[in-house]
């Protein structure tokens, strides 16, 4: 007997993704859309029993790395293990096209240094069979994966690309090189780019030291760059920026090329300990764009961005030090052994760990702000449990209690150091500007920053701890913001809401189940590197184009996911 659907989720509670209340309903799919939303009695050639379990979209993550990762790995972990079917990469700035042969180095440099993947994993990953952002396109779309890619057109390759040297010397674009940047974003943006994306950090650098190239940028390049957008009528700006000396000229300078593209912007929107209180300002001008009809949204991220320091990952507080140094190559254990022993210790601790570090977020490491991460995983500690309290508390320097801390657990312990979001010791930022529907859900850096900050599992903890531990927000609120107001940030109205003509990506979720693991160190990429990851549960099955890729946290090897180029109606 011939099925009806291609697949039936028979008896969930649907929650659409519009932030509308839950309904009991079937869903069937047919040729990778939704079909049908409703009591179905027709029969699916596969179904899924989902009764008392949620039925929500897939989820939409705009902020990711994925740039390297998709091109050698069909599995984009750990994004596709924490319900996310479609992933926005290329962000601040980074990225691999366009590129001369020339400049590859110069290009995985950066990427070492701005997003912690090692150069020797970039060298042996990547294949290098493009030279321009089109031809890069073409290279994803050969490959098949587990979830949908979106990329965005980076900065700092565009400005390598036309200017050699002087983009890395941060000199001033002319005229000329203005001009060539505006017609290489026209054809990307044709091409299929979903946007062009550029930092403003001074906490972009390479493991050398130097800046992005894109740092210094004048507003009439980054004008004459999305106005490459303008021309085709397409794509949105993607801003990381350091909102210094004054954060309010500098959002005015942002507004102001907003203004001159026509086309949407959204930015990163977190704490700085340095200056507390500026994340206020840039949600009201944020909000005045907003009223104005201007849409500059802030992304902000659902706890603290937080580095993990361990003997696993790839930083510690003395991984700068010589002693430290002479051994890092060797096995944990044998490094755990000699670690413990006095004369070792002694000598890491006389040592300064800042020379001869290559962590460019080393200047942003305070004692204050480190904890003992624990299990499970404490991302909320308390001011009096920093270790800079127990040391003033013990009459002894924060440093010795650092050591030790590495040490435990055989040294698979980690010390976790909130960078932003936590200058109060709360979550004061994060609750705050989640409440604003301006924002977008988003920072969690899938791809990036690979052995020292996990938190591209956000979408999982947003709905454990906001939503099952916290209830500060409806369940359905949460998922709207982790689906349609994600994919309609950056174009995708094909997707994130669960309704007949959309595209059939599709979680099915166990709610009282649902939560992480302690974070543990891989080495399963290119060339031996090393990565974070967690263990994830709750998610009984994800489905991507009407196939199911994850069947109880486990990869059923279905490889559905496309490179998606440009905005979808």
């Amino acid at each position: 007997m011939q099925a009806d659907y291609d697949l039936v989720i028979r008896g969930g509670t649907v929650v659409d993704g519009t932030g509308r209340a839950p309904e009991d309903a079937d869903i069937g799919i047919v040729g990778g859309r939704i079909s049908a939303v409703g009591d179905i009695a027709g029969r699916g050639a596969d179904e899924i029993d989902a009764k008392g379990k949620l039925v929500t979209p897939g989820f939409v993550d705009i902020h990711t790395h994925y740039d390297a990762q998709a091109v050698w790995d069909r599995h984009l972990a750990p994004s596709s293990w924490h319900g996310v079917t479609t992933v926005v990469m290329g962000n601040c700035g980074v990225g691999f096209a366009p590129c001369k042969p020339k400049d590859r180095e110069k290009l995985v440099e950066l990427m070492e240094g701005v997003e912690d993947i090692p150069g020797a994993v970039m060298h042996e990953g990547l294949q290098w069979e493009w030279e321009s952002f089109g031809e890069y396109l073409n290279a994803l779309d050969r490959r098949p994966r587990d979830i949908d890619i979106c990329a965005l057109l980076p900065h700092a390759a565009v400005r390598v690309f036309v200017m050699g040297d002087r983009a890395i010397n941060l000199e001033n674009a002319n005229q000329g090189d203005i001009a060539q940047m505006r017609e290489i974003a026209r054809e990307a943006i044709a091409a299929g780019a979903f946007g062009v994306s550029t930092s403003r950090s001074l906490s972009h650098k390479t493991l050398a030291g130097d800046p992005t190239p894109t740092l210094r940028a004048q507003e009439d390049e980054l004008r004459g760059l999305t106005m490459g957008m303008r021309d085709v009528g397409s794509g949105m700006l993607e801003i990381v920026s350091e909102w210094a000396p004054d954060h309010h000229a500098e959002f005015a300078m942002l507004r102001r090329v907003v203004e001159g593209c026509g086309r949407p912007a959204v930015f990163t929107l977190t704490q700085r300990h340095s200056r507390p209180e500026v994340w206020r300002d840039l949600l009201t001008h944020a909000d005045e764009a907003a009223r104005d009809g201007l849409s500059i949204r802030p992304v902000v991220a659902p706890r603290a961005i937080g580095v993990l320091l361990g003997l696993t990952g790839s930083q510690n507080p003395f991984s700068g030090t010589p002693t430290y140094k002479s051994i890092a190559h060797l096995p944990l254990a044998e490094r755990v052994a000699r670690m413990r022993d006095p004369a070792m210790r002694a000598a890491i601790l006389s040592e300064d760990p800042a020379k001869g570090s290559t962590f460019p977020l080393f200047h942003r490491l305070a004692a204050e702000q480190m904890f003992r991460f624990g299990n499970p995983p404490n991302y909320r500690p308390a001011k009096e449990d920093s270790l800079a309290a127990e040391a003033a508390r013990r009459g002894c320097a924060w440093q010795e209690l650092a050591y030790d801390a590495l040490l435990e657990d055989d040294g698979n312990a980690f010390i976790y150091t909130p960078l932003g979001n936590y200058a109060y010791y709360d979550f004061t930022v994060s609750e705050t500007t989640l409440a604003n529907r301006n924002t977008i859900m988003g920072l969690g850096d899938g791809g990036a920053h690979v052995a020292f900050i996990l938190d591209a599992g956000y979408q999982t903890w947003l709905l454990d701890y906001w939503g099952k531990q916290q209830k500060r927000w409806e369940m359905p609120e949460l998922i709207r913001r982790l689906t349609s107001d994600t994919a309609g940030a950056v174009g995708l109205h094909d997707r994130g809401v669960l309704a007949v003509g959309k595209k059939a990506d599709v979680n099915v979720i166990d709610w009282d189940r649902l939560g992480c693991g302690k974070p543990y160190v891989v080495n399963d990429l290119p060339a031996g590197g090393k990565r974070l990851l967690q263990k994830v549960h709750g998610y009984e099955a994800t489905i991507v184009s009407g196939h199911v890729t994850f069947r109880e946290g486990e990869a059923t090897g279905e490889l559905p996911g496309k490179l998606v180029r440009g905005v979808q109606a």
